[in-house]
């Protein structure tokens, strides 16, 4: 409410609660706009404080008419906000020009008012036993709330668009919506935006008419340079207001400021050092102060400039093939997080992006039929995991691409091949006892024993899975040692400079990230004219055409049967990287050993590399011996954390992780927050190292600045000196931060963590945290891009890290919660989010079987499904009466289902290897029976469309289908209570 009322984006309160209802109690007369849509059309009225707050609890904001069942859970949504921004450029150039402020914001009525539209198409609700049915929108109801600016000031014109949970059924129910779907929705309205501002033909002639034309990035070419210019003054305001606000609480001791304050200090914070102005500035100095400033910038800015012709390149200027190319890249590009699914919308998202970007100006009914165009296009290109269900909901992530489902097969017969293939080693280097004696007396446990004599011996491809905790880097140091004694050497890769220096040092091996080895052998990476990842190779005396030079070999890492490469943080290694390194091997001779955890921090590039490997390889180890833990029962206790077999297991771990003390219930998001920040303290006040896991980056820059600001608050770190972080974070010294971008230069890694040291004039110098003899200085401009906060980060942040504890925050998936909770040596402890101790064993139970890894396609399928299982689906029509024939059809599919998988998942699990017959699971259904089952379930299928086609009075099959279905059942095999016989 005190955001809708008096905010605006220059204030930002974390005010919650009594101290929210005060922030905007003297603002009489103050209204938003509602839109509300019913067949197809919008209509709007005005808000005013108290029906707003009527209307976001869920009531009718006249009559206050509760809608539906009341929301008593903490955790409930109310309400979803979507943003519709727009490039910096855009605002600067509504600031300088009247008229293309008018233009810009009718661009953005109509971008609103079809995201409405695309809402009430695209989301349901849910009814039935399970919300199983789909239920189409008669009526939703969106606020709309614009703002001109950045929290620091900047010209940023944007909205946000809030749309109500409430929503009425076309049954005449209010219920909530299906937020699921929303969120999934959500990039097709990204999507939207940028297809708006960059195709529009009202907004494109506004801007020629004044000159204007947009680049390649979707940017006024004519106004780009002034957006990073701006952007760092905004670093600079950031500090200002964080002095100020420092300022302000000293001389006011445990008080909050209010909302005028805050404004107050806002403005005083963007008019430092503009000489000549008033320490603070109204809202009608506002524009004249920043036309001003951009002058200085470019004293040329506001000349006129003669008009251009607006562009007019129609639909058929563009090739709808690449598009559709375009779409694919797009949609697969954002499908890491689902092990490289994507759904229907995520295509449909994908194509409006691509025809976005081919400089296509139209009206934008008239774009819909390039954009469906492209689509099928598209689809084509793509894979359907379940392609039995032709009718299942769009949002689904139930594709692939062909060129990722090859690549998973190229990689499995690639390793296959290297599993298989006998050693290349000369005899001469078979001193294996020797290695043996050696292993034996290194100190190491049991199966850190077997890692090291599988890694030490002469299969070509070898997987160590180390959980956390297991002491791999102990085990591959005894094992390096092994192979000197046999005349060989080891090579240590890693999919980051930073793992591979880390372990190269500990290992005492040399080392070298994997791209940098492929690199050296000749392999390029780049992107095709659609955007997508493309992999080549250059072979000794071909030119390389981006630089011109001659490749003559491989200058650094020599390889042949001698060298065993152990790819250390394994799990993270992706599948193209894989497929290169498995093609190096096979050619050279070269041994390859994976070690790490496929159930822990997924690569940036599509996932699954190391899991495929452990099907296929000569040896496969898992260590078990915990050495990080001082508590043997919890070190025990995480196995079973890292991969339950089925949900009860899940549950069962859960409940073990409560009784143990590992949990923390709070029943809403902000004490969640609270939980994590006085943990920290609590630890951190004791000379312990603590690291915290969140879900989101968002959640962690939250965790971060109230981190931050306490210490401030007990003094032990000061604002003195400021500087400005990624994403307008305040630095101060002795705070814990991340860097994130490799720079060799300055000799920083990125995801590396460092304490800052000092904030010099000029750079931000660092120390590491174990050392404070090892430092680092950056410059400036490479923390304002690259430098966060660090005290809360999410699993990529934080993999490969130990501390003494570790806090794990709520809502993680499979990885997150395993890597959080494996980190402390002392202590781990998840904050859970639930209303009793029985709900929280089943969220955390959900989260362990969340994101699990899909090696091989069958994985995929399965995954798909269990997607497709957990949406609403359009209700059936009434259909007559065939109850008997409908349950012995369900029974007969679920049995061909079900072994199916089963023997999808026995191939799989013995793929590429030698084994007995006898040790293949026994077929649940013979090939007769498969084969009679699949005949009759034909016939009962074909009576099924024939009935219904009678019931709606449509033309029935053809008059060759069986005639009578109670012959066909009687003849059928015997059902069983549901089973099938």
């Amino acid at each position: 409410m005190a955001y809708a009322f008096r905010g605006s984006c220059d204030s930002h309160l974390r005010t919650a609660g009594v101290e929210a209802l005060s922030a905007y109690s003297n603002v009489a007369g103050t209204t938003v706009t509602r839109f509300s849509i019913e067949s197809e059309a919008i209509v709007n009225d005005e808000l005013d404080v108290e029906q707003l707050t009527k209307w976001v609890d869920g009531r009718d904001p006249e009559t206050g008419e509760r809608r539906g069942r009341e929301l008593v859970s903490p955790a409930s949504d109310l309400i979803l906000d979507s943003t519709i921004n727009a490039s910096k450029s855009f605002s600067i150039a509504a600031l300088l020009h009247p008229e293309l402020a008018d233009a810009f914001e009718s661009l953005q009525d109509r971008l609103r008012d079809r995201i409405i539209a695309t809402w009430q198409r695209e989301l349901n609700a849910r009814r039935g036993a399970g919300g199983r049915v789909r239920e189409r929108l008669a009526r939703l109801e969106v606020v709309e709330l614009q703002h001109r600016r950045s929290r620091a000031l900047d010209p940023h014109i944007h909205r946000h668009l809030w749309l109500n949970v409430r929503v009425w059924g076309v049954d005449g129910k209010w219920s909530n919506v299906d937020s699921r779907v929303a969120m999934r929705v959500q990039n097709l309205i990204n999507a939207e935006g940028e297809l708006a501002a960059r195709t529009d033909p009202e907004w494109a002639a506004a801007l020629a008419a004044h000159g204007y034309s947009l680049n390649e990035d979707g940017e006024i070419t004519e106004l780009a340079h002034l957006v990073r210019a701006v952007s760092r003054r905004s670093n600079q305001i950031e500090a200002n207001r964080a002095v100020l606000v420092e300022q302000w609480k000293s001389r006011h001791p445990g008080e909050t400021p209010s909302p005028d304050v805050v404004q107050m200090i806002d403005r005083h914070a963007w008019a430092i050092n503009r000489p000549g102005k008033p320490s603070d500035v109204n809202e009608d100095e506002w524009s004249e102060l920043t036309r001003a400033e951009l002058l200085r910038l470019d004293a040329e800015v506001l000349s006129p400039r003669p008009p251009t012709a607006a562009p007019k390149r129609g639909i058929g200027w563009t090739d709808p093939d690449l598009l559709a190319r375009c779409a694919v890249t797009d949609a697969d590009d954002r499908s890491r997080a689902s092990n490289g699914r994507f759904s229907v919308l995520d295509i449909r998202a994908g194509a409006a992006r691509a025809v976005a970007s081919a400089g296509v100006v139209a009206d934008r009914d008239q774009l819909q039929h390039l954009i469906d165009d492209v689509t099928m296009r598209a689809l084509a290109h793509t894979r359907d995991l379940i392609p039995d269900d032709p009718d299942k909901p769009q949002h689904v992530k139930a594709l692939v691409t062909h060129v990722f489902a090859q690549l998973k097969s190229d990689l499995g017969a690639r390793l296959t091949i290297l599993s298989n293939g006998p050693s290349q080693l000369p005899l001469h280097t078979a001193n294996r006892s020797a290695a043996l004696r050696m292993i034996a007396a290194g100190g190491l446990e049991p199966s850190q024993q077997a890692a090291a004599r599988a890694v030490a011996d002469v299969d070509r491809l070898v997987t160590v899975t180390g959980p956390a905790g297991t002491g791999k880097t102990t085990m591959l140091r005894v094992a390096r040692a092994a192979l000197e004694v046999r005349g060989r050497r080891l090579l240590i890769v890693a999919p980051t400079r930073k793992a591979s220096a880390v372990a190269s040092r500990e290992i005492g091996a040399p080392g070298t990230s994997i791209h940098a080895l492929l690199a050296d052998h000749g392999w390029k990476w780049g992107k095709d004219d659609a955007g997508a990842d493309r992999w080549w190779r250059l072979r000794p005396g071909q030119t390389d055409p981006a630089t011109g030079a001659i490749y003559r070999g491989p200058r650094r890492h020599s390889l042949d049967a001698r060298c065993r490469i152990v790819v250390d943080e394994a799990g993270m290694l992706d599948l193209n990287a894989a497929d290169a390194l498995a093609q190096l091997a096979i050619e050279t001779g070269a041994g390859i050993a994976l070690v790490g955890d496929p159930l822990q921090a997924s690569p940036v590039g599509h996932a699954g590399a190391m899991a495929l490997a452990q099907r296929r390889a000569g040896r496969d180890v898992e260590l078990v011996g915990m050495h990080r833990f001082a508590d043997p029962e919890y070190a025990a206790l995480t196995l079973r954390l890292r991969s339950p077999d089925t949900i009860f297991d899940a549950l069962e771990t859960a409940a073990t992780l409560q009784w143990q003390d590992h949990v923390r219930r709070v029943d809403d998001l902000d004490a969640a927050r609270t939980a994590l920040v006085h943990g920290y303290f609590d630890h951190h006040d004791h000379g312990r190292s603590v690291a915290i896991v969140t879900a989101t980056n968002e959640e962690a820059s939250y965790i971060n600045d109230a981190i931050q600001q306490e210490r401030v608050v007990r003094e032990q770190i000061n604002t003195q000196r400021i500087a400005i972080g990624a994403e307008e974070q305040r630095i101060l010294e002795g705070d814990i931060v991340q860097t994130r971008r490799n720079d060799h230069r300055a000799g920083v890694e990125n995801r590396a963590i460092w304490r800052v040291a000092r904030i010099a004039p000029g750079a931000l110098e660092l120390e590491r945290l174990d050392d404070s003899t090892d430092t680092r200085a950056v410059s400036l401009e490479y923390a304002a891009d690259y430098v966060h906060l660090a005290y809360a980060t999410t699993v990529h942040g934080i993999q490969g890290e130990t501390t003494d504890i570790s806090l794990v925050g709520p809502d993680v998936d499979a990885s997150g919660l395993y890597v959080g909770l494996t980190r402390g040596r002392r202590h781990n402890e998840v904050v859970v989010v639930a209303r009793s101790d029985a709900a929280a064993c089943e969220e955390l139970a959900d989260a362990m079987m969340r994101g699990l890894p899909e090696p091989d396609v069958p994985d995929a399928i399965r995954a798909a499904h269990r997607d497709l299982s957990r949406s609403a689906r359009d209700a059936a029509p009434e259909q007559p009466d065939r109850s008997e024939l409908t349950s012995w059809s369900q029974a007969a599919r679920t049995a061909l289902l079900k072994a199916d998988a089963e023997r999808a998942d026995d191939d799989a699990q013995h793929h590429g290897r030698a084994v007995p017959a006898d040790a293949r699971k026994r077929a649940a259904l013979d090939s007769a029976t498969r084969a009679r089952l699949q005949e009759r379930l034909h016939w009962a299928e074909a009576i099924e469309a024939r009935d219904l086609a009678r019931h709606l009075n449509e033309d029935p099959p053809p008059s060759d289908q069986h005639p009578d279905h109670r012959k066909l059942v009687a003849a059928a095999p015997a059902s069983n209570q549901g089973g099938l016989q």
